[in-house]
């Protein structure tokens, strides 16, 4: 069964690759705007052919995301006094900021049980528009990154904001998830605007279920990588998820931008070869986590398992093991969060795999637009030390990487580690962070470990033992969602500002091949020593010595 769901997904996303690759190429190079598009720009009193240097782009983005927050953060504190509320009141100050800067990152954080504290409206109108734009937002990072390598001497102009924003949304994102929503819903998935509703249990009991416009808040949530469902079971809850051709889908969806954009990567920057050599890294750290999963709950220890052939506890049955693992492989090696099982109730390895996952960055794809900037981060890196072993100026697509490159790319590596030790470290020594931990020992470690991995690269799942509800965490965990977002973005831009002011060079005899299967093995193997460096002491005292106990 593990094979045969492996297969079918890798068929499914192979048949799109190149299509889509395509389209998504078209859609940031072509000079033409839609209709519904110019009617948009007239509105907002933008020009979405001015072409942006790096600081104007990330000035711009950085506004919207501040708007987007503030508007969210009313929507849920006046919850009580909008239409379609089902009776449910404000959030408080210090949830609604957690929530608002939660899904305007990407990250989708949840602390609350979605079905017993948000309305339809505000899930509609508030969650789920973020969910498209808050994906956008990274979609067009990663393009102009990409644009920073295409062009040559164009005085840091990496294009425009507005019309990136706007095309990722309307030609992208939007059409999949109209596409997406209808298959889950022809899959079992509920799309309806039914308040509570009384059920009666076949012990006779009285049970009160929630209806909504699921199936279209689904679809965005795995497609954007943004993970926040509207039940606390999350991809775990029949409603949203309810049988095992809807759980397929679901991790297709989830890995179908990210997988796609190196496609995208080498057709704007002339050479597809460079493409699937993002794509190889991509693949082979993906391949090896679900792997290792897999082989984890197959294989875990104790009277139980051994009983019911797998670690069984804290999965559904109607997708088993298989399901389970490929599940949680694929939504924390993107910036997805979504779950269809209890990290929590992994076996050791197995939640070391998952939590190393979100450690490595995100870039096995990574999240929509953020898994292909990182990795191409990575790539910097990787022909930077290839450099330094020959002795040559290191160059990769014709720019030099030299100090200054070099200078945002190791603070990008280094910020959003430091977010989460500083965090793990402040919440594992205060009587606030101390209170909510559920279990002691490593494992508590664990927990705490999981859940600023989780808000600094903004993936937005959890162990579960962990009490978030509380306002240290809604607060510090705030505040690293936000760092673990913005920062990053930064310096992904200024980085782009530099390499577009470049002019590009020619390759020689000795510029390092950057297509071949020693340049991927040398990407793949940066990403694994960098993660390995900053994180085996503290995975030695959670994950590992648990593993060994």
């Amino acid at each position: 069964m593990a094979v045969a769901q492996i297969l079918v997904l890798v068929a499914a996303l192979a048949a799109v690759h190149a299509p889509l690759g395509a389209y998504m190429a078209r859609t940031f190079t072509s000079p033409k705007h839609l209709r519904v598009e110019r009617l948009w720009y007239r509105a907002v009193r933008v020009d979405p052919d001015a072409e942006q240097r790096w600081t104007t782009y990330l000035m711009s983005l950085l506004g919207f995301s501040l708007v987007s927050v503030l508007f969210l953060y009313g929507m849920l504190r006046l919850q009580a006094y909008l239409p379609l509320s089902l009776g449910f009141t404000g959030f408080d100050p210090a949830g609604a900021w957690n929530t608002a800067v939660s899904f305007t990152t990407n990250t989708n954080w949840q602390w609350y049980s979605g079905e017993a504290a948000a309305g339809h409206l505000v899930q509609m109108a508030g969650l789920a528009v973020q969910n498209f734009v808050s994906a956008a937002v990274g979609l067009a990072v990663a393009i102009a990154l990409v644009r920073g390598f295409a062009r040559s001497g164009t005085d840091a102009r990496i294009g425009n904001f507005w019309s990136d924003l706007t095309r990722g949304v309307i030609r992208i994102l939007l059409p999949l998830s109209v596409v997406a929503a209808i298959v889950l819903i022809a899959g079992g998935v509920i799309q309806n605007l039914d308040p509570h509703t009384a059920l009666t249990t076949v012990e006779g009991a009285t049970q009160h279920a929630l209806g909504g416009p699921i199936a279209s808040q689904e679809a965005i949530k795995e497609l954007g990588t943004n993970g926040g469902g509207p039940f606390n079971a999350n991809s775990a809850h029949p409603f949203e998820n309810p049988t095992p051709f809807t759980n397929i889908v679901e991790i297709f969806l989830l890995l179908l931008i990210p997988f796609t954009l190196p496609r995208t990567f080498g057709i704007m920057v002339g050479d597809k070869r460079q493409g699937w050599a993002i794509l190889g890294v991509m693949a082979g750290l993906f391949a090896v986590s679900v792997a290792l999963a897999t082989w984890a709950e197959l294989a875990g220890p104790g009277a139980a398992p051994q009983a019911a052939g797998a670690a069984m506890e804290g999965k559904e049955t109607r997708f088993g093991l298989a399901g389970s693992a490929l599940f949680a492989a694929a939504t924390t090696a993107t910036s997805t969060g979504a779950v269809n099982s209890m990290h929590d109730s992994f076996t050791a390895p197995g939640g070391g795999v998952v939590l190393f996952n979100m450690l490595l960055g995100e870039v096995s794809p990574g999240g929509v637009g953020a898994g292909l900037y990182g990795m191409l981060v990575l790539a910097v890196v990787a022909v930077f030390i290839a450099g330094l072993m020959v002795g040559r100026t290191p160059e990769y697509l014709g720019k030099k990487i030299g100090r200054q490159e070099m200078t945002l790319v190791a603070l990008y590596v280094l910020t959003v580690p430091a977010l989460i030790l500083v965090g793990t470290s402040i919440a594992v020594v205060v009587e606030p962070g101390l209170v909510g931990i559920q279990e002691s020992g490593p494992h508590g470690l664990s927990e705490v470990l999981y859940a600023y991995a989780s808000a600094a690269n903004n993936n937005g799942s959890a162990f579960g033992g962990l009490t978030t509800g509380t306002p240290f965490y809604e607060v510090t965990q705030g505040l690293a969602m936000l760092a673990g977002r913005f920062i990053p973005i930064a310096l992904v831009l200024a980085l782009a500002g530099r390499l577009a002011s470049q002019k590009s060079v020619p390759a020689t005899v000795g510029t390092l091949p950057t297509h071949q299967p020693l340049f991927v093995g040398l990407v793949g193997a940066v990403a694994l020593v960098v993660v390995g460096l900053t994180f085996i002491p503290v995975l030695s005292l959670g994950p590992i010595v648990e593993s060994l106990s």
